[in-house]
């Protein structure tokens, strides 16, 4: 988070979104609060991934505001002052041929330095706590592009945190990681929340992931937000039955609290059936 500011956090009011004019999004409303961690999850198609794009004011509305927020008041930014508070961690980037990950994760400091001067005093600090939080720093010298693709997640993680914004937006960060990796990322924007007070944006597919890091979720359908609060209201088995097409059952466990869900498929009784004959 910038040093010294007011918590930052970002609205997304009334949103219609399109693409080549065929409308993909519906007066969508969303808000991200300083401190939390907010999920976006429903079906392929439902308009996660876009939403968040014109968060990241990268996809222009047809109709509504993106709205900065810091205290109770609503600012506009410039572009360069928006990127320096807002930041994007997409599905995928282009790999860079022969670039160190220490270069590029030097990246995300460009909205703090000119177009003629490269003056950046709180640079390298920021990029060796985003290298370190990430795990990054041990590769530092090497090549981006000679990585596994785990490995170039979070180098694009530690490049997006060096940004050192208020408001972090990631699409699908757990993507081609271990299930080590997916629990630390999703141990560290928790952090992030929780530590440093950002205002945490993230699509997610799995739910299971999505009720253990979030401390609310927008649920998508067909462009249209169909549920919005806490994992425990917005879970319901008849919501993501509704939504997903397929009977869903949800399990709360009575002493954590914690949610899971599962899919039923047609098949479904089978592993119960030979457990049971175990």
């Amino acid at each position: 988070m910038l040093q010294g500011e007011t918590r930052t956090g970002l609205r997304g009011a009334a949103l219609d979104l399109a693409y080549h004019g065929d409308p993909v999004v519906h007066a969508a409303s969303i808000t991200l609060r300083p401190g939390q961690v907010t999920a976006l999850v429903g079906p392929n198609g439902s308009g996660k991934s876009t939403l968040l794009r014109a968060l990241a004011r990268l996809h222009k509305p047809v109709a509504g505001d993106v709205l900065f927020e810091a205290g109770q008041s609503a600012l506009a930014l410039s572009a360069r002052d928006f990127a320096r508070r807002v930041t994007l961690l997409a599905q995928s980037r282009p790999v860079p041929a022969g670039v160190s990950v220490h270069d590029v994760v030097g990246y995300g400091r460009h909205p703090y330095r000119g177009r003629w001067r490269a003056d950046d005093p709180d640079g390298p600090r920021a990029i060796a706590w985003a290298m370190e939080v990430t795990g990054v720093t041990a590769m530092a010298d090497r090549a981006v592009d000679e990585l596994s693709g785990g490995e170039r997640q979070r180098v694009w993680l530690a490049t997006c945190l060096a940004q050192d914004t208020g408001v972090l937006l990631l699409d699908e960060p757990t993507t081609f990681l271990d299930l080590r990796y997916q629990v630390e990322i999703l141990d560290l924007t928790r952090d992030l929340a929780d530590e440093h007070g950002v205002a945490v944006g993230v699509v997610l597919h799995d739910l299971d992931q999505a009720a253990a890091v979030a401390d609310s979720v927008v649920l998508l359908r067909d462009g249209r937000v169909v549920g919005s609060g806490t994992p425990r209201d917005v879970f319901t088995e008849a919501a993501l039955t509704d939504t997903y097409g397929i009977p869903v059952s949800v399990l709360v466990d009575p002493e954590t609290g914690h949610l899971s869900t599962r899919p039923v498929g047609r098949h479904h009784s089978r592993s119960r059936t030979e457990s049971e004959s175990v």
